[in-house]
């Protein structure tokens, strides 16, 4: 099911807006790069420094919202930086740990069935305790109530921080389940695009921490998961058409870069 005329519409006028507000509010950096501004020019690196200063704000500013829109006719919630529960049990913390640290020595394969079954098991057992667990980039519950925790990364997130995403998943689980145990939870790490295509998503595999067909979703699979078949060419066919209808605009926008 592709997406609705209204949706693509929302959201081109989404990008135009976030671009043309970008536009009002950017300063290029101000590291001197001499060699690289005169052999390339000074528009040039304008636009070299804007699309890193974008990417950096893709996520809260764009794929956040875009989610919210695709994703409102399928789910019966969908919302961004949603603040996760935080009432934990010392019996959860137990298993989480234990969990870690067969992943860490190769003890134990990820297997993200298994880990939610160990943990459901004790996730109201021990002492309760308070914790600040990572904000949920996207809460997700569908129609049959079943919950899904999406912490959203960049294209190449950082691979030394695989054991910090793999327990904030494992935390959000834990949490979740005390407050909603008859609920079915799903958390997962979410990567907008495959930076890699045509070659597949490898960079997690050596990793060992994530159970890679329950825990990441990729570009197609990642769009196609929230806003139904096809959704991810709907987006990209957007992305195209917004840029082929500003192309003028920020063409003008870069060319005063040139003589300053």
């Amino acid at each position: 099911m592709s997406l609705s005329k209204v949706q693509k519409n929302n959201i081109k006028e989404k990008l135009f807006n976030t671009l043309r507000d970008k536009f009002k509010n950017y300063k290029p950096e101000t590291n001197s790069m001499p060699f690289h501004t005169r052999l390339l020019g000074k528009d040039r690196m304008a636009l070299f420094s804007f699309i890193h200063s974008l990417n950096t704000s893709f996520g809260t500013a764009i794929f956040e919202n875009l989610v919210i829109e695709i994703g409102k006719k399928r789910f019966k919630k969908v919302d961004k930086q949603v603040k996760p529960e935080n009432i934990i049990t010392s019996e959860a913390q137990r298993v989480i740990t234990d969990i870690i640290s067969n992943l860490v020595s190769a003890k134990a394969k990820p297997d993200k069935n298994k880990e939610i079954n160990t943990i459901k098991k004790v996730c109201r057992e021990g002492e309760t305790k308070e914790i600040k667990p990572t904000r949920v980039d996207i809460y997700l519950e569908d129609f049959d109530n079943n919950i899904y925790l999406i912490d959203l990364k960049t294209a190449k997130p950082n691979k030394g921080e695989f054991q910090n995403y793999k327990k904030t998943l494992l935390e959000w689980t834990a949490t979740t389940l005390y407050k909603n145990y008859n609920s079915k939870v799903y958390s997962l790490i979410a990567i907008p695009y495959n930076p890699y295509a045509p070659q597949p998503y490898e960079r997690w595999t050596l990793a060992g921490m994530l159970d890679l067909d329950k825990e990441l979703k990729v570009a197609e699979e990642f769009w196609d998961f929230i806003g139904g078949e096809n959704s991810y060419n709907d987006i990209l066919l957007c992305f195209e058409e917004v840029g082929i209808e500003m192309r003028e605009e920020i063409d003008e926008y870069f060319s005063k870069f040139k003589d300053m």
